[in-house]
């Protein structure tokens, strides 16, 4: 039979996939058609091309339809078997449209294993998922594996926690197991709070039971009977299905009492966190279920040993649970046979910023930089030169060009500077200043620190006065030695990960990109032309036609001229708004 499947993720949502499922139900209706499905789907990752519409089996990728579009494509493509070109995807590598899915760059070239299912079923029913072998990797574990044997399993995959510690997931769940305890808990760590990054948010919108399967065989190997999903109060659409897969599985009996008649009990409920980024450290999230204010506690002991309640508890992120069922079905074998040495399987990244194609990307480990920002994003908007990017939220890194062939494994970005994180990509172009991003960054780290710690709550402030002061053109020689000092110091002895790594962009940026900073404090320039402060607008005489578009424009009368004479502006007067500049058709103005 075939299937219209229309995406219902955030994104679609937002930009109107209700009305366009509505339409395709309303006229097939009408024509009294019933041999066509139309399913609404989880996120698809190409966001900025929704509401996007796959016709199947044929593989067909349709984006950005609207309503209107709905009655051509029933009539020409699913009643007469003609494309309907105006909705294809338009490749911007080759300027050409393209017909199926599977042909176009951003998704040929990655390697969806947990986003599998997201775009391809329906998140609200459970049968979908049984369908594709759901549970099927849970009823393994009962029916056939001790818990040992599952924890040796994970261990052997290399699995890392996919948060951004990177940490061993099978020797975490060890640390679980072999505390001692009369109640033991997991936790799924989905406050997803990197500015840009919604890789969770799409995997429990579009297969929520892969992440509910993954707890529940987590929680049989460690032996626990009970957990909780963390989940930032920002995201109802996934709060929603989240509700809606817990009910279903446990009506299957997929969750609850006595599982695949195993003995095993394993309850899931879900906390609405309110949205703090501190949270999604593990000590402050644990601290917030209990119901206090999100804050961290020291280490030692580790939540493994002392955890929610004082029990111990076993924390991933939604991604990691995500990968367990696939390990379980497919073998540790298989998963250990992608990847680099030290970093397995795959891992999905949000890519943004200044590239063509943006959206969710699950790719191998081990792929280079270079790769994923041309081959799949596409390359550079507008045809500009690549400058930087930026990797692993706000607590990540800048990496250069010289570094676009960087494998990207978690061991590769500690040792240029960076870090792998939730898995965030900001892509930036040569109009992009690195003391502006350093100073972006830090600011909202600075606000989102929770102020318990001296270094974080001071020292990020010091950071952040210093990095205004150099951008306002107030930059003085030691300002540089001053901010590496302190940056050292707030990383060495913050009391968790916000404070040890909210330094980390000022101090990849200083590494690879000093001279701008140089440029800034010695020349009083801003080489990207960003920095409001540092620029100052000229008028090109001999481009000047002296039509007084300019002048019109300008706030506070700073540009004075003869009409069809070339025009000038008064430096003490301009508040270098950047209105003329806009407003010029002759290209006439410039900044520097």
């Amino acid at each position: 039979m075939r299937k219209v499947l229309i995406c219902a993720g955030t994104g679609c949502i937002s930009s109107g996939s209700p009305k366009v499922t509505e339409k395709f139900r309303e006229e097939l209706s009408k024509r009294g058609i019933t041999d066509i499905e139309v399913y609404n789907t989880g996120c698809h990752g190409f966001c900025e091309q929704g509401p996007i519409v796959i016709i199947e089996p044929d593989k067909t990728f349709y984006c950005r339809v609207e309503v209107d579009d709905v009655p051509e494509i029933i009539e020409k493509h699913l009643l007469g078997g003609q494309i309907v070109e105006k909705v294809l995807f338009h490749e911007p590598q080759v300027d050409k449209k393209v017909e199926k899915y599977t042909d176009i760059s951003f998704y040929a070239k990655q390697k969806r294993l947990v986003l599998h299912n997201c775009g391809h079923i329906n998140p609200e029913r459970i049968e979908d998922y049984v369908a594709n072998g759901g549970y099927e990797a849970l009823r393994k574990v009962l029916t056939s594996m001790s818990p040992q044997e599952v924890v040796d399993e994970i261990k052997k995959s290399g699995l890392r926690g996919r948060g951004g510690g990177g940490f061993p997931t099978g020797l975490k769940w060890q640390f679980t197991r072999d505390a001692k305890g009369d109640k033991k808990y997991v936790v799924c760590n989905a406050d997803e709070g990197d500015p840009g990054a919604f890789m969770d948010r799409s995997v429990l919108e579009g297969d929520p039971h892969a992440v509910l399967e993954g707890m529940a065989i987590c929680g049989y190997a460690v032996g626990a009977d009970e957990g909780y999903i963390y989940v930032r109060a920002e995201y109802p659409l996934a709060i929603k299905r989240l509700q809606i897969a817990i009910k279903q599985a446990e009506e299957k009996g997929y969750l609850g009492e006595n599982i695949f008649g195993s003995g095993f009990n394993f309850r899931i409920k879900i906390k609405a966190g309110a949205g703090a980024f501190v949270c999604g450290e593990e000590t402050a999230l644990l601290t917030s279920i209990e119901g206090n204010r999100g804050m961290p506690r020291p280490r030692p002991p580790f939540p493994a040993v002392k955890g929610l309640w004082g029990k111990p508890t076993n924390i991933n992120n939604v991604e990691t649970f995500a990968n367990v069922p696939l390990i379980i079905k497919n073998g540790a074998d298989w998963y250990a046979s992608m990847g680099t040495e030290g970093s397995k399987g795959t891992k999905i990244f949000a890519l943004t910023g200044k590239v063509n194609n943006t959206g969710l990307v699950e790719v191998p480990m081990g792929i280079t930089m270079r790769q994923i920002i041309f081959d799949i994003g596409g390359g550079i908007k507008g045809g500009r030169k690549f400058k930087a990017v930026q990797i692993g939220g706000p607590s990540g890194g800048c990496l250069p060009e010289e570094l676009l062939d960087l494998p990207v494994d978690y061991d590769s970005l500690i040792k240029a500077g960076a870090m792998m994180g939730s898995g965030g990509l900001v892509v930036m172009d040569e109009t992009t200043c690195m003391v502006d991003v350093a100073k972006f960054f830090l600011r909202f780290t600075q606000k989102e620190s929770c102020g318990k710690c001296v270094p974080c709550r001071e020292g990020t402030k010091r950071m952040l006065e210093i990095l205004e002061k150099i951008t306002e053109g107030k930059g003085e020689p030691g300002d540089l030695e001053t901010l590496e000092k302190l940056a050292y110091n707030i990383k060495n002895s913050s009391l968790c990960g916000l404070g040890q790594t909210a330094p980390n962009p000022v101090l990849s940026t200083l590494r690879y990109f000093r001279h701008e900073y140089e440029a800034h404090i010695y020349d009083k320039k801003c080489p990207a032309g960003v920095c409001a402060a540092l620029l100052e607008y000229k008028i090109l005489e001999d481009k000047c036609v002296g039509c007084g578009a300019c002048a019109r424009v300008c706030p506070v009368g700073a540009i004075s001229g003869e009409r069809k004479q070339p025009h000038q502006i008064d430096p003490e007067k301009c508040i270098k708004c950047g209105s003329c500049m806009e407003k010029c058709k002759f290209g006439a103005i410039v900044k520097g």
